[in-house]
């Protein structure tokens, strides 16, 4: 009966802090879905359609290097 008790604790504690970036991962992933699907709607290759979900990849990362550069950060 203790074995249930610890395992049920465990399990509260592990699935607690699975969502501590929920929201970010959200966002992100809207942001990954809305850039495929901007560069697919303008390639006009197969090549530029995987160019394309490469750059989606990787925007929300360029926006916040220049935006810090910006702010001269």
């Amino acid at each position: 009966m203790t074995n249930d008790n610890n395992s049920t604790s465990h399990d509260h504690k592990r699935r607690k802090g699975m969502n501590k970036n929920g929201i970010l991962s959200g966002i992100y992933g809207m942001a990954f879905i809305g850039g495929v699907v901007y560069y697919i709607q303008h390639a006009t290759t197969f090549w530029a359609a995987v160019l394309g979900i490469c750059k989606a990849l990787f925007w929300p990362a360029v926006l916040m290097y220049k935006l810090l550069e910006l702010l001269k950060m």
